[in-house]
Parts: structure tokens; sequence; C-alpha cells
């Protein structure tokens, strides 16, 4: 028989927060734009790319042009903005800026008719987290239906939902994690923004194209 192993006995410690598991980004992006710029992008592709190949004179140059400054701008606007969210920071994604926001820097966030974050005594859109007012106004709706259903004791499928408008669920959900990873020992930090030169180097080749184009006529 074999003896037992004394270090199964033991005590395990507690998981402290050095020990506490790491869990994926909490990524919001807007559902609505990436389906804009699918839309968009497909018809820039198709004009663009008939043009290529179908057009004589300067109208190849001319497709190359614009397809150099219309394509990362769409890019910019539609699939790039993005918000992650992590135990120790934020990285802002915004179409021509990517913004990086230790959760001890974070100030604030709110949302009135764009979302925006104060970090470092700084103002930060986010563009990733848009602000519809109708959805707004409509949200107002349905919390009044569902408190006039609760007061009467008749609530029914069609008063039930969410009562907050994404935008601004979004923005309290940020608000909840900047309070709660503010004092971690490694949110700590100053806040850095890096230029998307990925995006406005390939439009600026474009737009200078685009110019020399119109100026020899």
């Amino acid at each position: 028989m074999t003896s037992p192993d004394p270090s199964s006995s033991a005590p395990r410690p507690e998981p402290g927060p050095e020990h506490a598991p790491r869990y994926a980004d909490r990524v919001y992006r807007s559902g609505s734009a990436l389906l804009g710029g699918a839309v968009l992008l497909g018809l820039a592709g198709w004009i663009g790319i008939d043009a290529l190949v179908r057009g004589t004179g300067r109208t190849p140059w001319l497709a190359l042009a614009g397809l150099l400054l219309v394509v990362p701008l769409v890019v910019a606007f539609t699939f790039r903005p993005a918000v992650f969210a992590g135990e120790d920071r934020l990285r802002v994604r915004n179409p021509f800026r990517t913004i990086t926001l230790p959760w001890g820097t974070v100030e604030g966030v709110r949302a009135s008719y764009s979302s925006e974050i104060f970090a470092g005594g700084r103002k930060f859109q986010l563009w990733a987290i848009p602000v519809s007012l109708r959805a707004r106004k409509r949200s107002a709706r349905r919390s009044a239906r569902n408190a006039a259903a609760d007061d009467t004791g008749r609530a029914s499928a069609a008063v039930t939902g969410p009562d907050r408008a994404p935008g601004d669920e979004a923005v309290t959900e940020l608000s909840e994690l900047a309070e709660r990873h503010a004092r971690r020992e490694t949110a700590q930090g100053e806040p850095e923004v890096r230029w998307a030169y990925e995006v406005l180097a390939p439009s600026a080749v474009g737009a200078v194209l685009l110019l020399v184009l119109a100026l020899i006529g």
C-alpha cells in the first residue's frame, strides 16, 4: 500500500489578485458600422476595379488614386473603431488614433450626444460606441411601459426587453470596469496615443496622386 502524498493534504493558498484567472478583453463595436463598411467597400471595389481593368487613358490612374484615398478611409470609419476593455487597461481604437488608457488614469465615462472618456486630464471620443437618440427615446418609452405594467400587474411580452439604449449600457459597463480595476497595481501608468499611419499613409498617397493628375490635366 502506498502512503498518501503529504502535499495533497496540505492546505492550498487562496488565489490572490496575482493568481486570479485572466479573461479575454471585452470588445465593443458597432454592428451597423461594420455592415455599412462592407457595403461601401464592395461598391468601391466594383467601380474601382472595373475602371482599372477596362478604363483607358488616365482613367486607370484616377481609379487607383481614388481607391488609395477612399478604401483606407472607409476602413478607418467603419471596421477600425473598437474598444477593448481588459483587466489592466482600456484600448480605444478610433479612425486615426489608438489610445491606451490604464484604468488608474480613467476619470470618467459619459454618453451625451457622443460617447466620451476622460483620462489624464484629456477627453477622448469612443467612435465604436455611437449614441443613438432614437434608441434612447425608444428605451425610455419601453421603461415607461414596463413601469406601467408593473403598477397594474399586467406585464406582457410587448413591454419586456432592455430598458437602456445599447450605447448607454456600454458606457455604464465601462464606468463599472473603471471603478473596479482603478486600484490594481498593474492598471497604473500614463495614457498612450499612437497615430494610425497604416490608414493615413495610403490615403495621403491617393490624395497626392489625385492632385498631380488634376494639375497635369
